[in-house]
């Protein structure tokens, strides 16, 4: 049988190539007009994604961040499939592992039970998923898969600090792409910093349940959610949810524009997103690339697979965007604050 499932793997190989460089959805970065070469050329990086690297949220961060790595480091070359369906991820990552790719990156939790499946069946490759849960190393056979995991409370204090000092109507909301751990901790850690925040500035928030599109690329549910959400009179909105986040920032600049005024607010992740909508008032950033160069350097040494790679404040990953004007020069130097004791290890102690 299992003869049989890679035989028709090769088969998906070759419609692959073919469909994916018809539709454009196959690139490669600068890296590969120099770099030494190994076995049958350069390391070769495959990157598979579920939504569109052109969403302007999730899938466009992520693909930015691994083409980074790869100018950054001339060894490497990259190439990558998206829109992917959840029944597409195995003949994606087998297709790439049949190609000679050296490492296979999915930025993802959704991705594991797929990824521990090939990884299975493919001892000499290497896997990373981003977000991959702290236990998922120890689940692969063969020791040739890591995690990479930025620290996820972080990310939504980041965010529920500047909700806590923006809301004026003491509701806020989030929206979620799937109720994934690090997801589930996002919310967790955007609820218990705004309330801390907003109790400091004398003032309650009511943080509305988590919402879950049960998708990254239905901008649609994020213009229901957000309507919905509103109704509910929340003021400011963090997401994790890709194309649903930019779907919930199109009803919110609607919303404001109806209104002749920006009353409702957007914080965006995990890019620097300061500009794209009216709503948005700042950004968490995750500088995933720098993940991604640990695993090359770990792949180039042989060394790759069973650890997890860790993120955060601390050592640099996560960092605070751009501020908007909306944020009130006193609420800035607060926030500000804020985040130098979350760096320092003494927020909300």
């Amino acid at each position: 049988m299992m003869k049989f499932k890679k035989a028709i793997s090769m088969l998906m190989m070759a419609v692959m190539v073919f469909a994916v460089s018809a539709c454009g959805g196959t690139k490669q970065t600068k890296s590969e007009e120099g770099g030494k070469t190994v076995a049958n050329g350069k390391y070769k990086v495959a990157f598979i994604l579920n939504c569109s690297i052109n969403d302007g949220g999730w899938g466009t961060a992520c693909y930015s961040e691994l083409v980074s790595a790869c100018e950054k480091n001339a060894d490497w070359s990259m190439e990558y499939t998206d829109n992917l369906s959840q029944d597409g991820y195995y003949d994606a990552m087998v297709a790439y592992c049949n190609a000679g790719f050296n490492l296979i990156y999915a930025p993802g939790g959704e991705y594991t039970d797929a990824v521990l499946q090939v990884a299975n069946e493919y001892p000499d490759i290497a896997f990373a998923i981003l977000n991959g849960d702290a236990d998922v190393p120890e689940k692969a056979k063969n020791k040739n898969v890591s995690s990479l995991l930025p620290n996820a409370k972080q990310i939504g204090w980041i965010a529920g600090a500047l909700a806590g000092l923006m809301s004026d109507t003491g509701t806020i909301a989030f929206i979620g792409g799937m109720e994934l751990t690090t997801t589930v901790a996002k919310y967790d850690g955007y609820a218990e910093a705004a309330k801390y925040v907003a109790d400091k500035e004398g003032k309650s928030i009511n943080v509305l349940d988590a919402v879950y599109a049960n998708s990254f690329d239905d901008s649609s549910k994020g213009i229901e959610f957000a309507n919905a959400m509103m109704e509910q009179n929340a003021d400011v909105f963090f997401g994790d949810a890709s194309a649903v986040d930019s779907g919930a920032r199109q009803a919110i600049d609607k919303h404001n524009s109806e209104k002749g005024k920006v009353e409702v607010y957007d914080i965006g992740q995990p890019a620097d997103i300061l500009g794209q909508n009216e709503c948005v008032i700042g950004s968490q950033i995750t500088d995933n690339s720098s993940l991604i160069e640990l695993s090359f350097k770990a792949v180039e040494q042989g060394k790759f697979g069973g650890e997890v790679l860790y993120g955060d404040l601390q050592n640099g990953v996560l960092s605070v965007g751009k501020l908007s004007e909306l944020v009130p020069s006193d609420k800035q130097e607060k926030y500000n604050d804020y985040i130098k004791q979350m760096k320092e290890d003494t927020f909300m102690k």
